[in-house]
């Protein structure tokens, strides 16, 4: 893979399966959940595709048969559970911690634009990734707005003091791809994350990787392949 045809001013990234695997403390969660409520409680499997939609999603697995209010009703005592363990089990994906490196050492500015809400990003950052220090942290309630809006991207920019069409947005959900375009920044869909279902390459990003060293030589901060 050849690197971008410009130096980027700023990489942006959605949260949750993309820089960070948390798929397991958010299942965690909801077996507790399901534990306190009587249900069986659905395997990992069965969630992890979900985990980039958020708590309503992930929830939905494990109670089918509860309409959207009995949903949202649960959402609260959900995130409390999940909120008590956010880090058990949550780590970077293989690979994502000497891409970050790279950023830093090229002198690119780096961010998160995520739709979990600010008070569970503002306490997971810190616990699981310590030594990480983004220029740019916008949340799912940041603004009044979230992706595929493109204002938190837009946001994100601004914050870290980079151009949007000379940066990049990264992510594993048609959302971060339409988001990132609305804002003007080249796109990159992940094969490596959640994905919901579906198809990287039918979202319309500018490039699609598969792993995070791919996205390393993209930028221009791994070793491109002779």
């Amino acid at each position: 893979m050849s690197p971008l045809p410009f130096k980027p001013e700023g990489v942006f990234f959605d949260l949750d399966g993309t820089l960070l695997d948390s798929g397991l403390d958010l299942h965690h969660a909801l077996l507790l959940l399901c534990a306190e409520l009587g249900v069986v409680p659905p395997p990992y499997d069965s969630v992890r595709p979900v985990v980039s939609r958020g708590s309503r999603a992930i929830i939905s697995v494990g109670f089918p048969h509860l309409d959207d209010a009995g949903i949202v009703a649960l959402v609260p005592r959900y995130l409390a559970l999940y909120e008590a363990n956010m880090a058990a089990h949550t780590v970077p994906f293989a690979g994502i911690e000497p891409m970050l490196t790279g950023l830093v050492g090229a002198g690119i500015r780096w961010g998160v634009v995520t739709n979990k809400p600010g008070f569970l990003t503002d306490a997971l950052l810190p616990q699981a990734v310590p030594h990480w220090h983004p220029a740019a942290v916008v949340s799912g309630d940041t603004l009044p707005v979230k992706k595929p809006d493109p204002a938190p991207v837009l946001l994100a920019c601004e914050t870290a003091g980079c151009v949007p069409g000379r940066s990049v947005f990264v992510g594993d959900d048609r959302r971060d791809v339409l988001a990132g375009r609305a804002a003007g920044l080249f796109t990159v869909a992940v094969r490596w994350g959640y994905l919901d279902g579906g198809d990287p390459d039918a979202w319309g990003a500018d490039v699609v990787v598969d792993h995070p060293n791919d996205l390393a030589t993209l930028l221009g901060v791994g070793e491109v392949p002779a």
